[in-house]
């Protein structure tokens, strides 16, 4: 650990888990949650390289990127790299979504180093021309499937109203046009920019050896520091739409029987102190189980889906208010939707009603939190975004301090606007 700067221990937390933090000599960031107490250990890594941080040739390349990862390395062909993951066990994969890529694994603790091995491994790949060539039809396919699946679309099409069609708004998967036109070339410039040490976070929770994690990232990642730093490609031209995107609030599928409405406005960052309280609206209001929608549109057959969340980003948020009924009960269903809104606007719920919700989103949240596979991903997109450490009662006590009050404030803040609307459907 001679390499390494800055590494600080967190140890008085009620919680009893012990935080731990170091950074390495290349930039890279290694943080963990640990608890000797667990009977298994997660690690991944965390990635800013999300849709927001593509260009319009790069549309979809982060995704695309993450696919290449399992795609071999100097030392592992593909098939080395499944048949490793499959015998150390424990759950793995990974995902891309609008601000990161994350590569995560969750194993024994006495495979540490083997995973530590792997993942490092995989995040310096050979990026093989026919590889790509052969993973670009996936890609294609998977844009094909999810086209072909309720709500058609309608998410990314109200992401890209709402956003814009690039930054936040753009889409995860690229489109059909963008993957068609994208080269190998672009993608080793695209990895060679966005995955060097100062962009990335290992997270690891449970029962970690963190001074055995730190020395080994230390030392399989030390030549990251020598990648090349391709020249950056020229910011997009606001005034055009990339290739394969329309702006029109509609998505045509004539074979659907039902419709599908997606309303999208603002909503509360991550950062946001308003957040919690945010979440406490979106339960009272559209929570799937019990919630006003629930009991207006949901347990009198009037829609089959009625519900609505607020979405966090590191620094902007979303609220989504999603709608699945007969094309004949949209109208009315939509001024439902609107007459409960206003009545939140206009007068904040009665305290037993904001109760249930907190006691509802905190008996969810301890129990998620149990498995350190879960806390895994708060503890590593937190850190990656915002740089900061959050333990389970820091969050249970926002959540647990949520006053009719906020709940006010939020709803006339966030409620009150008309939503852009997206239909999709019939």
């Amino acid at each position: 650990m001679s390499n390494t700067a800055n590494v600080s221990i967190l140890t008085d937390l009620p919680s009893g888990k012990e935080f731990r933090q170091a950074k390495l000599s290349n930039g890279l960031q290694v943080v963990a949650e640990v608890d000797p107490r667990s009977y298994s250990m997660s690690l991944g890594y965390f990635v800013r390289a999300g849709a927001r941080n593509e260009r319009d040739p790069q549309s979809g390349l982060s995704h695309f990127l993450e696919h290449m990862m399992f795609k071999g390395t100097a030392r592992r062909s593909a098939a080395d790299v499944n048949r490793e993951l499959d015998e150390l066990g424990g759950n793995s994969n990974a995902y891309t979504s609008e601000e990161q890529t994350v590569y995560y694994a969750t194993v024994l603790p006495k495979f540490q180093d083997r995973i530590v091995d792997l993942l490092s491994d995989m995040l310096s790949p050979t990026l093989d021309a026919q590889e790509f060539e052969t993973e670009r039809q996936v890609i294609l396919e998977e844009i094909a499937k999810y086209e072909d699946q309720p709500p058609f679309g309608g998410f990314e099409r109200a992401f890209e109203i709402h956003f814009g069609p690039r930054g936040l708004g753009r889409r995860v998967l690229g489109t059909n046009e963008s993957i068609k036109a994208m080269t190998a070339q672009q993608m080793r410039d695209y990895f060679y920019q966005r995955y060097r040490g100062e962009n990335i976070v290992v997270a690891a929770s449970g029962n970690v050896d963190f001074d055995g994690l730190v020395a080994q990232v230390e030392s399989m990642t030390a030549h990251w520091a020598d990648r090349p730093q391709p020249t950056a490609l020229p910011e997009d031209d606001p005034n055009t739409l990339p290739d394969g995107v329309e702006l029109t609030p509609t998505v045509d599928s004539p074979d659907a029987n039902q419709t599908y409405w997606i309303g999208i406005g603002d909503g509360p960052s991550a950062a946001d102190p308003d957040r919690h309280a945010a979440r406490m609206l979106g339960s009272i209001l559209g929570d799937e189980g019990s919630s006003r929608l629930f009991w207006e549109l949901i347990d009198t057959g009037r829609a089959e889906v009625a519900t609505c969340w607020p979405q966090e980003f590191s620094d902007q948020g979303a609220w989504f208010t999603y709608l699945i009924c007969d094309p004949q009960n949209l109208a009315s269903n939509l001024q439902s939707i609107r007459t409960l809104s206003d009545q939140l606007v206009q007068a904040a719920p009665n305290e037993k009603e904001l109760q249930q919700a907190i006691n509802k989103n905190t008996a969810s949240y301890i129990m998620h939190s149990e498995r350190p596979g879960n806390r895994l991903f708060g503890l590593g997109s937190r850190y990656l975004m915002h740089g900061e450490y959050l333990d389970l009662d820091q969050t249970i006590s926002g959540m647990r301090g949520v006053t009719t009050d906020a709940i006010a404030r939020v709803a006339k803040k966030y409620l009150a606007a008309t939503p852009s609307a997206v239909q999709a459907g019939n």
